[in-house]
């Protein structure tokens, strides 16, 4: 690739790159090697979010590279999703079969986390015979038209209006208005943890009465485990923390290793509606890329063998726990999560926003959630070794003292 000057790449960025904001972070990557991100010029980053939650094995983790290495000379795009047999797809869904509830053994793969909710949400409308849709405010299932619709945040959606008839948004974390799921809804949408609404975990009863409900009425419980999958959250699953089986489990961002990759995994009779009445109901070009697939299987050998869903929860509870004393400088609202998977409440948006600039300043990648402008997240690879959290620890203290006093 021809080398261009520091200045141009940045101009030619902003000229032809479609910008999704006004100021988006602008670091000229050069390279990524587990939790460092280095730029182009020669400053590090360290990687507190993952890329927003992909990265769990790190940056271009050596088992990756090499399957995806292996399976590029081999074959890459052959043909449509279904149709020919490829190796990379059907050990990744055995795979997924074997560590996935019982129950869930046949996975549809496809390109991304918002793509893996579309075709969860149709085929559990398709499976039923019903319309109507259940979500919960705050939750954040994708930017697509069927995924926005289920999308609980006024502001992202009113600019496409109108999206999906028939959903109604429920408060997240609340029993009695569950009794709002009725017999003409086709599917409930929901992340056991949310992410961009803010980290929100829900009290033990909610998850399960859930599911009670659905199974009383009949409608498919879908689970967006799109951030909470792969071990960020101390289990393989975030379900697991609830003993709660739903009918359509959505996985992607880590699930690809890295590469594109998102899949929903259900029962054999609710999957097989996709190929009947008619065939071919939900079809994809991409969906189960043989080099994403393979990228895919690698990583979860890697994560599983190495017990990182483990290690992500011991991690989890050292960084909890300095964080808390961090907080003893003010600023500081709540500290929570599961796992790998923490939000870092500040008191207000300005702070906030400073905050995470001058930690990013001193060499530190954070994350600021899409629904709570007073919540950062924090995500790092659950490779991360302590000393790296210490490092950023110590940056986090640091800015945030900086901050309060600008």
């Amino acid at each position: 690739m021809r080398r261009t000057s520091k200045k141009k790449l940045k101009d030619d960025f902003l000229r032809y790159v479609c910008q999704t904001s006004s100021e988006p972070m602008g670091i000229e990557v050069a390279d990524a090697q587990g939790c460092i991100i280095t730029d182009r010029s020669g400053k590090k980053y360290l990687d507190f979010i993952s890329g927003i939650g992909v990265a769990n094995l790190g940056h271009t983790h050596p088992a990756v590279v090499k399957a995806v290495a292996d399976q590029a000379v081999r074959y890459l795009h052959v043909m449509v999703y279904g149709e020919f047999v490829q190796e990379p797809q059907v050990r990744l869904a055995e795979r997924l079969a074997l560590v996935a509830p019982r129950s869930l053994s046949v996975t549809y793969f496809t390109n991304s986390g918002t793509e893996a909710n579309e075709g969860a949400l149709k085929t559990a409308k398709k499976y039923t015979k019903r319309k109507k849709l259940v979500a919960f405010k705050g939750g954040f299932h994708g930017d697509s038209q069927g995924s926005l619709s289920v999308t609980g945040r006024e502001l992202y959606q009113k600019p496409f209006r109108p999206l999906l008839p028939d959903v109604s948004f429920l408060p997240f974390n609340s029993l009695k208005p569950l009794k709002a799921i009725d017999r003409r809804t086709a599917a409930v949408i929901v992340e056991p943890i949310q992410g961009e609404g803010g980290v929100n975990i829900p009290a033990d009863d909610f998850l399960p009465a859930l599911r009670e409900r659905c199974d009383k009425t009949g409608a498919l419980l879908i689970f967006d485990e799109v951030m909470t999958g792969m071990g960020r959250t101390g289990k393989l699953f975030a379900l697991q923390h609830w003993n709660v089986v739903p009918d359509i489990l959505v996985l992607a961002k880590a699930l690809g290793g890295g590469m594109p990759l998102g899949a929903f995994i259900g029962r054999p009779e609710i999957m097989k509606t996709l190929s009947e009445g008619p065939p071919l109901s939900h079809v994809t070009t991409f969906g189960g890329h043989p080099v994403s697939c393979a990228a895919g299987l690698a990583a979860l050998d890697f994560l599983l063998e190495n017990q990182l869903p483990e290690r992500a929860e011991h991690l989890g509870l050292y960084l909890m726990d300095r964080l808390k004393k961090l907080s003893e400088i003010g600023g500081v609202k709540d500290v929570r999560g599961k796992g790998l998977l923490i939000g870092f409440e500040l008191n207000d948006p300005k702070l906030t926003e400073r905050f995470v600039r001058n930690c990013r300043e001193a060499g530190l990648i954070l994350g600021w959630t899409l629904h709570s402008n007073t919540v950062v997240r924090l995500a790092p690879p659950l490779v991360i070794r302590e000393q790296e959290i210490d490092q950023g620890l110590e940056i986090m203290r640091e800015s945030l003292s900086k901050a309060l006093d600008q």
